[in-house]
């Protein structure tokens, strides 16, 4: 049963259609405190997820599992929260526990702290190197980026050997491939595209040789 929970979890993480409901709830839950506490509110519910879901097994197949029904899990949270926790917050895990979603809450946990970002200009970025970056070549590269992008950067790196040099920076849905693995990619494309019209030139002469 605990595996079970655990891979629905890491399949709604992966599933894009499960990413846009679970988009819905945590803009809805950030848009129920207004313009202020979105960063208090993000932090009780990673606090809750990182320190209580996640590491308590048991608790987590409670919640998120099939084991209990809806009002069982809702009896669940006021038994656990009670006095412990926001009124807002309570409220906003009944909601979940209503529309039997609070599997989604990995889910909603990370896509809370990105819109709490994106609403203070911050904006994440992966950028991908052959080898560990450098505290200076990171510093020169989110002041580029900040330019270009007129956002406050928080760069996600990640070491990939097989790029052999340049960078890959990915923003949202944009890779941006300056690696050195896709310039030989590029290369090896040309030359066989320039290889491909020289067969075909020296055919057409053969087809139709001079005087005819």
């Amino acid at each position: 049963m605990e595996t079970q929970v655990q891979n629905r979890i890491s399949s709604a993480v992966e599933d894009p259609s499960t990413q846009s409901v679970a988009k819905v709830y945590a803009v809805a839950y950030l848009d129920s405190l207004g313009k202020s506490g979105g960063e208090t509110a993000a932090l009780e519910l990673s606090s809750f997820v990182d320190h209580v879901v996640l590491p308590q097994p048991q608790f987590q197949q409670l919640l998120c599992g099939s084991a209990l029904g809806r009002d069982e899990k809702l009896r669940l949270i006021q038994r656990t929260l009670e006095g412990r926790a926001t009124t807002l917050f309570v409220n906003f895990l009944r909601v979940l526990a209503r529309h039997e979603r609070l599997d989604l809450l990995p889910v909603i946990r990370r896509l809370v702290d990105h819109e709490v970002e994106r609403r203070a200009g911050k904006r994440r970025i992966g950028v991908s190197s052959a080898v560990p970056l450098t505290a200076a070549s990171l510093a020169s590269i989110k002041s580029s980026l900040a330019i270009a992008l007129e956002c406050e950067p928080i760069l996600e790196t990640r070491v990939d050997p097989s790029l052999l040099g340049g960078l890959v920076i990915r923003v949202g849905d944009t890779v941006y491939d300056g690696s050195l693995s896709a310039q030989v990619k590029q290369l090896r494309a040309r030359l066989r595209e320039r290889c491909m019209n020289e067969i075909q030139c020296g055919r057409d002469r053969f087809s139709y040789p001079e005087g005819n």
